[in-house]
């Protein structure tokens, strides 16, 4: 089915859903003459975008005060411009790695469509969204050590599994960016993220402007290892220009 017909299908489903307030997928299925795993995916998408909410079988609508407090999402909408940004950077059939985080997760819709992509990424929650598009990309896990704090895989494991393959890009984020020597982050377990880099043709770390000048003690990757920065368009004069003075591409959005 072509990609308007999914976009007519979903938006036909969520208006459905707002008006009859719970759908089934059997129901869908049959309405639309197409799988349960091919709905379930709809359902999916629609909840990822805020438009319904996903219940054992099918869906619901979403409730009152929660679409309130959908329609200020300044944040999300930095990220997206972020990850829209940062989609425009890979061609279709691409190997990319891309890490946890919020940031890197926003780029995920916009890989759809995108033909042939090989994606590995250390992340549950990455994962169960490459797995929800419609051009399903093939998908590759590290695997490793399961770190709550990260909400990812790490470990020697992870690392020897990334080790075994080579990559066009990595999408990474950063709990700040020291201007002197690179991403920092909360996170003490950076082995990963270096090894990422490694086995990356060109790194790109995507990262809102606000954590641009923070110092963090961990440093996560040095500018030597880092290709490209894409940030929100309120960046300085000042700190682009010294970021640029370290080789690195700045992209403001």
């Amino acid at each position: 089915m072509s990609k308007r017909n999914t976009q007519l299908r979903r938006h036909t489903i969520s208006n459905l859903v707002n008006e009859k307030g719970e759908v089934s997928v059997e129901e869908l299925s049959q309405r639309f003459e197409t799988s349960e795993v091919t709905i379930r995916k709809d359902l999916a998408s629609l909840e990822k975008n805020g438009q319904l909410l996903r219940r054992y079988g099918g869906a619901i609508a979403l409730p009152k005060e929660v679409v309130s407090d959908e329609m200020n999402h300044n944040v999300s909408i930095r990220k997206d411009e972020l990850a829209q940004a940062a989609a425009k950077l890979i061609r279709e059939h691409n190997r990319i790695v891309i890490d946890s985080g919020s940031t890197t997760g926003a780029l995920i819709k916009q890989l759809d469509g995108m033909r042939g992509l090989v994606v590995m990424t250390n992340s549950l929650n990455v994962a169960n969204a490459l797995n929800e598009l419609e051009s399903e990309p093939t998908l590759l896990m590290t695997g490793g050590t399961w770190d709550a704090h990260s909400e990812s895989f790490q470990g020697q494991v992870a690392e020897s599994v990334l080790r075994s393959y080579d990559f066009d890009q990595l999408f990474i984020g950063a709990d700040g960016v020291d201007l002197e020597r690179g991403t920092t982050t909360f996170n003490e377990l950076v082995g990963l993220s270096k090894v990422m880099a490694e086995v990356s043709r060109e790194v790109i770390v995507m990262v809102e402007s606000e954590k641009i000048g923070r110092k963090i003690p961990n440093l996560e990757l040095a500018w030597d290892a880092i290709d490209v920065l894409v940030t929100n368009k309120d960046l300085s004069t000042e700190f682009k220009q010294i970021i640029e003075s370290h080789g690195i591409k700045v992209i403001c959005v």
